[in-house]
């Protein structure tokens, strides 16, 4: 059988890892077999993070969108049942932006749900 050198494809592998392990910590960063172990542990937790993300976001809007419907003496899931009542169909992101930066838009989409 002839001899397979595998010296660049090798080469290669270690470099691809090294480089998913850039910006750890101590020896994680640049020791191939300490970022092996690293990306082990961060790749599950950077997983399970991005469906955090989406959870903590929806939960920062309904609280924007909240305090918001307060001040015109409304409740949140009032607001919301209305909203879905008058088929208006505009997601929590966009209402949170229009509470937070366009009070003026807001108070409008909130006239157009209480009559």
């Amino acid at each position: 059988m002839t001899r397979v050198k595998r010296g660049t494809i090798a080469h290669k592998q270690r470099e691809k890892l090294l480089k998913y392990a850039k910006g750890f910590r101590w020896g994680q960063k640049n020791k191939e077999r300490l970022a092996r172990q690293a990306l082990l542990h961060a790749w599950p937790n950077a997983f399970v993070g991005r469906k955090h993300k989406k959870r903590s976001f929806r939960r920062l809007w309904q609280t924007k969108i909240g305090a918001a419907t307060r001040e015109a003496g409304i409740s949140y899931s009032a607001f919301i049942g209305a909203l879905k009542d008058k088929k208006i169909e505009l997601d929590r992101k966009i209402l949170a932006e229009l509470a937070e930066n366009h009070a003026s838009a807001f108070q409008k989409v909130l006239a157009k749900v209480t009559k």
